[in-house]
Formats: C-alpha cells, structure tokens, sequence
C-alpha cells in the first residue's frame, strides 16, 4: 500500500478529516493518524498531504522524503509551502481551493441579495425610528434586474457567477486573463474595470492579491460607484484602499459588506466599526465548521484518482502561481 504523511498544524486534523473521511482515507494508503507542521523523514511517503501550518516544503524538507511524488493541498493557496524545490522535482500538487470556494461564493450570494434590498440602510431606520419605510424610501429595493458586477474570474468568482443563475440579475465581470469569448461562455457580459465599477449597481471583488491589484479599487475608482451602491470584498482586505474606502463610506453615498480589510483585524479606533452602513465580519466567508470536511473529502477524491492513473482534477501547475491567489 502507498505511504502518505500529513504536514499542518495538528489542530486542523480532526476538522478537515473526521474518523468517517480518515477512515476512507486508510482504506486508500499507509498514513499515520497524526500531523506535525514539518513531515517527519520517511523512506516510503509518495504522498503529502498539507494544511494549515505546514512549513515551507524546501530542499532540505524533501530531502527526508526521497519517494514523494505528489502534494495534496486540504487547503486553498498552496503559495506559502510549495516552493521551486517542488516544482524542480516534478512533484504533482493538488489544492482543495474550489472546495474553498463554495462557502465564500454562498456567502458573497448572500450579500449580494441583502445589498438588494438595501438591508444596512433598512435596519438603521427600522432602528432609530420604529417605524416600516414610506414607500419613496423602498423605490429603489429589489433584485429585479439589478446590475451585479464580478471583480475577478477566479474560483470564486465564478462559483458566484454560477450561484447568480436562478436570480433576476444582470451580471458583468473584469478580469484581465479574461476574453470576450470566455466571458459570453459564463454567460456575462465582459467589460473593463473603471466601466465596471461605474455600471455595477453591487461590486463583489474576487480577484488574487499580487502586487498589481493592491488598492486596485482606489479613492477614483470608488468615485465611480453609483450613488446607492453596495461594494463587497470577500477576496482580500488589501485590494481595496482603506482609506479612501472609509472617506467614500462616511458620506454614506454607498455601503459595504467587508469580510477582509487591510490591515487586519482593523484597529479598535476604526470607523468603519461605527457606520451604519457597513457590515464587517472577521473573514468568515471561507471554510470554517462543518465546511471545512468538505475540503479533506476533496483530498481524498484527488488521492482515488493519483493512485488508479486518473488525471487530478484540481491540479495547481507552476504557471498557474503568477496570477492566483
């Protein structure tokens, strides 16, 4: 049978593989029932399986695991422990990111409905003045044809694009690996960025945090939201300029659904903790509870298919780092 090591910090184990998913699991290899963030030497390991925690996998790491041929990720990004050691060695790696997606394309959707009917701005009424709204108030509620606009054509993003379907909506994305070919194929229209910031009635960012989409959404992007929209960032904090997203947010022409910020946590004295018309959460859009046995099921998926010869259905390539997450 084929030995297998686990690389994470031990206290992910048990959630991403309860006894039922390490249990299937041992039925398919020889793996120990316990984690350390650095994988112990072995002279039979083909198989790593990582997590959360798991050190960088350096030449001196693979040294130790001279019959390792393949890398499975119970993760997303694999950036911060795949390192060119592994690619130099040909090694297969795999990453549980789509599994990763799913609860933040559910919650995105989510957010995206609540935006809709104007819920922040809804319950801060209902809130200070006890009362339902008047009728010229709610003039503007509703996802009846509302514009809904992707940053981003990664997992994610087009997880959320799929969770769009069944809805009245009408949904346009930006994303620069993206053509108008690939975007009719979403079935989307494909616009760019400033023109998708200025058309978009809700802004969902998924794009990947690299050095070229830091505060892509600047204080004159942001300019060019319509008055009444609702941004929401469930990618990362640093897409987005802090600064001239709380000076937007404070006029109150706009609001906000924030499960990442830059920095983070916010500092205590923030004001975006204080405005009524953003909701902040503190990164909870990814996997976390019961979703995250999702992701050691999608590892044991992968291993089923690398050990009968079938390709990996969520294999990461080297050429695919320059533009993930």
């Amino acid at each position: 049978m084929t030995g297998a090591l686990f690389a994470m910090d031990p206290v992910h184990l048990p959630v991403l593989f309860p006894d039922p998913v390490l249990d299937r699991l041992s039925g398919l290899v020889r793996i120990p029932r316990a984690a350390e963030p650095v994988p112990r030497a072995s002279q039979d390991a083909e198989v790593l399986i990582t997590g959360w925690g798991c050190t960088p996998l350096t030449a001196d790491v693979l040294d130790r695991l001279p019959r390792l041929r393949a890398v499975l990720h119970a993760a997303g990004s694999v950036k911060s422990h795949i390192t060119p050691a592994c690619w130099e060695r040909g090694l297969l790696v795999s990453s549980a990111a789509a599994a990763n997606a799913l609860p933040v394309a559910e919650f995105t959707l989510g957010a995206i409905l609540l935006s809709g009917k104007d819920a922040l701005r809804m319950r801060a009424l209902y809130a200070a003045e006890h009362r339902s709204p008047t009728p010229g108030e709610t003039a503007r509620l509703g996802n009846h044809g509302r514009r809904v606009g992707i940053v981003g054509a990664s997992k994610i993003g087009r997880r959320v694009i799929e969770l769009l379907r069944p809805f009245d909506v009408e949904v346009a994305v930006y994303d620069p690996h993206l053509g108008p070919q690939d975007a009719a194929a979403l079935g989307v229209r494909h616009l760019g960025l400033d023109e998708l910031v200025a058309w978009s009635e809700v802004l969902s960012v998924h794009a990947p945090d690299l050095p070229e989409t830091r505060h892509m959404l600047d204080a004159r992007r942001l300019a060019l939201l319509p008055d009444g929209a609702a941004l929401i960032n469930t990618a990362r904090g640093a897409l987005v300029d802090t600064a001239a997203l709380t000076t937007e947010l404070s006029t109150g022409r706009i609001s906000a659904v924030l499960d990442v910020t830059d920095p983070e946590p916010l500092p205590a004295a923030s004001p975006l903790f204080q405005l009524p018309n953003v909701l902040l959460t503190p990164h909870i859009a990814g996997a976390l509870g019961n979703e995250l046995e999702r992701l050691g099921s999608v590892v044991v998926d992968e291993m089923e298919r690398l050990l009968s010869g079938q390709v990996l259905r969520h294999r990461v390539l080297r050429a695919d780092l320059a533009r993930i997450a």
